[in-house]
């Protein structure tokens, strides 16, 4: 009776596709005979994930292949969601074409279980099912689902980079030390060198290492160098100043300790709708490149940058205004990069976290903070 159902719907979904009879007419009639149905892992599996086997294969997920009234390609999607979990935002553990099997990365299942709840080193049971389509017809979604246990590892990636976030009130966070506080791109080929280039508020700023927190601290020093506050028990150093209200570019040198801020003529800058993120690392393949991007949002203080919290996959990116290629910005370094110093023309490389993304469109310098909850 399930078989005759689906039957119906599969025509009755292919009719109401369009309303032009010759497309009618010439769209092949596909029905689903039976769903597909998982064979391993068995109920109960137990995964036990660690670092040392991260790049290591889980071993394959089998199941039997979907039957359709025609001879069609069949795509696989295997589902996973929470146990007792209906389904409705679950994590895709892998996609196949006609394959009734497929394998995962410890590193990527890893992260899958962690989006869906996992605490690392504590085991936590998912549902997994597979779901059969094609072209011209209805999705079939196996109705047997099979529940296993993953145990996570913490599956964070190695950041050794300090970041420099502005305060004051010529900045967007205002004199709040935890309130959205823009940071200074760092160069992705020299760590100890940061730039922004921006809009500041007349007023004045100072730097800070740690979000919530007032030291360590730079300051304005003397002859165009840097005073550090290194703890709470030391002096605030003076504020770098904004005299009128504009777009400034400001570098630093943390290892010579010294800086520049000077004027930026953003008159003939171009004020974009759009800006979005694209590339392999937002769904693991090529695939990633096609289609639409994933649009970011613009800042209200200052409508040159942009963010996007995203969860990516191992691959590369870049950014691109409006949907289109026509104008696109990209780099040859991980995390960050501004011009000369990692941002170009090239792919951006992404290893698979969370990702807070900030991209400053005046001059293409991006910041990608990984390891994000």
């Amino acid at each position: 009776m399930k078989n005759i159902y689906k039957f119906l719907i599969a025509i009755l979904a292919v009719g109401a596709a369009s309303c032009n009879a010759d497309d009618v007419e010439n769209r092949p009639m596909v029905a689903n005979i039976s769903s597909p149905e998982m064979n391993a892992p068995v109920s109960g599996k137990e995964y036990t994930l660690t670092e040392d086997n991260a790049n290591n294969e889980v071993e394959a997920f089998v199941w039997t292949a979907a039957q359709y009234s025609k001879s069609v390609v069949v795509e696989y999607t295997l589902l996973m969601d929470v146990a007792g979990g209906n389904f409705s935002n679950p994590q895709t553990i892998l996609k196949t074409s006609n394959a009734t099997q497929g394998t995962i990365l410890v590193k990527n299942l890893n992260q899958l279980a962690i989006e869906l709840g996992a605490v690392p080193g504590t085991p936590k049971q998912f549902d997994i099912k597979i779901m059969a389509s094609v072209s011209g017809g209805v999705p079939s979604t196996s109705e047997q689902l099979r529940t296993i246990s993953i145990k996570t590892y913490s599956g964070l990636i190695a950041y050794p980079f300090t970041d420099w976030y502005l305060v004051g009130n010529a900045t967007v966070s205002d004199w709040n030390p935890n309130n959205n506080n823009q940071p200074l791109f760092r160069s992705g080929t020299n760590p100890k060198e940061y730039k922004f280039t921006g809009f500041f508020k007349a007023g004045s700023f100072k730097l800070i290492s740690t979000l919530g927190q007032w030291a360590p601290m730079l300051g304005k020093g003397a002859g165009g160098t840097l005073q550090l506050r290194a703890t709470d028990a030391d002096n605030d150093p003076p504020s770098f100043d904004i005299a009128v209200a504009g777009y400034y570019s400001f570098t630093i040198n943390t290892q010579t300790l010294t800086y520049t801020l000077v004027a930026f003529d953003a008159s003939a800058a171009t004020n974009y709708t759009r800006i979005g993120f694209i590339g392999s690392s937002r769904t693991g393949t090529d695939a990633g490149w096609n289609g639409d991007d994933t649009a970011m949002t613009k800042s209200t203080f200052d409508p040159h940058i942009w963010t996007l919290n995203a969860s990516l996959f191992d691959g590369k990116g870049k950014f691109r205004a409006n949907n289109s290629w026509d104008k696109n910005w990209g780099g040859d370094t991980a995390f960050s990069g501004f011009p000369a110093n990692g941002a170009s023309g090239g792919d951006i490389p992404v290893t698979r976290s969370k990702y807070k993304i900030i991209f400053n469109d005046l001059d293409g310098s991006y910041l990608m903070f990984p390891n994000q909850e």
